[in-house]
């Protein structure tokens, strides 16, 4: 009994010791970082996209499951159309009888094209027996001088001439209204081919409705949440799905005044998860705060300017993301290690196995 209890202790010593030497790590190991090199602590996060309904309506049909990888143009749900359906079949209709107002008024003008030329017929017509009129009325003039014809031939040919003046004043005024028809006509036939355009253009916009119906993957990534079910009636603009651009994923952390001043867009970032410590991920800066995140009520000296903290983003490498992408988990928390100075050498924890 003395012997085992001998080896309890030692044991409880050992993962005393043990425990204590992690802690001293994570306490004092970081900051005995090399000179040019600088860590935070950060969480892997990526782009979250929301799919969405255009219009209100109810889910017809969900195919995706949380947690399902999809492709950029992957069909993700459907929303039923039924009434926007017969929207379509309606407007369709009214595109038919357009078309056929069209022709109605197209022929219209061919006939009142035809009736200005029998008008412009009759005009010639009249102007003629009105010269004729005219004619003989001055010849009846002359013979009266002389007693040659009697009065009343004389005042029989003058009442002629005057009726020839008037029919020919009746056929101009005919003429003039066969081209008010023909205006007529003609503006009947822009308003029908406006129609049609009206009717096309509606066509098109529930075409375009019924295929923003069909919800589908903006991008290539993995299914977060399913935030509504079939048959559930959305509002528009209802979300549906949650999903996660697995083509941008990046690690924020936060570093004081000293150290963010002297990070440079581009500057190479070491990332170590804290469930795979044996792995080195490679990085990127690919934003650095303009502003301090965290920020005392009062900034009036040096020591409190350096506790200004500022945001980072270390930007992971789109074709590695690709070949690991079932391996990509958001949320992860982990320790980013980034280079102040490109000739500082990483540290040799940092040299481990990096992933290519």
């Amino acid at each position: 009994m003395k012997k085992d209890w001998s080896r309890w202790v030692v044991a409880a010593v050992v993962l005393a010791l043990a425990v204590a030497a992690y802690f001293a790590w994570e306490t004092f190991g970081r900051s005995r970082l090399p000179e040019g090199i600088a860590s935070g602590n950060g969480r892997i996060e990526a782009v979250e996209i929301d799919v969405s309904t255009k219009g209100a309506g109810r889910i017809k049909e969900i195919l995706v499951n949380e947690g399902d990888f999809v492709k950029a143009g992957q069909v993700l749900a459907r929303m039923d159309t039924e009434q926007l359906e017969a929207q379509r079949r309606q407007a369709e209709a009214q595109l038919r009888r357009a078309l056929i107002s069209v022709d109605t008024a197209k022929s219209l003008v061919s006939q009142r094209e035809a009736e200005r030329r029998a008008a412009t017929a009759v005009v010639t017509q009249r102007e003629a027996e009105l010269d004729a009129a005219e004619r003989k009325l001055a010849r009846s003039e002359a013979l009266a001088k002389t007693a040659t014809v009697s009065r009343q031939v004389l005042d029989d040919d003058r009442a002629s001439a005057q009726g020839a003046t008037a029919a020919v004043g009746a056929a101009q005024a005919q003429l003039a209204a066969s081209d008010a028809a023909i205006g007529a006509a003609k503006a009947a036939v822009v308003d029908a081919e406006a129609a049609v355009v009206a009717a096309r253009a509606a066509i098109d916009s529930i075409t375009a409705d019924i295929n923003d119906a069909t919800l589908r993957s903006p991008r290539d990534g993995r299914v977060q949440y399913r935030v509504a079910q079939p048959g559930e009636v959305l509002s528009a603009g209802g979300r549906v799905l949650n999903l996660v651009d697995l083509g941008d994923v990046y690690m924020t952390f936060f570093l004081p005044t000293a150290q963010a001043g002297r990070v440079n867009i581009g500057s190479d970032v070491r990332l170590v998860m804290d469930a795979a410590p044996q792995y080195i991920i490679p990085a990127k800066v690919s934003y650095v705060a303009d502003v301090a995140q965290f920020t005392p009520k009062t900034v009036e000296t040096e020591d409190e300017r350096q506790k200004l903290m500022f945001r980072i983003k270390a930007q992971i490498p789109e074709d590695l993301l690709r070949k690991y992408i079932k391996q990509v988990k958001t949320g992860l928390p982990g320790v980013a290690y980034v280079q102040l100075d490109p000739q500082a050498e990483w540290p040799k924890t940092l040299k481990g196995t990096l992933v290519q």
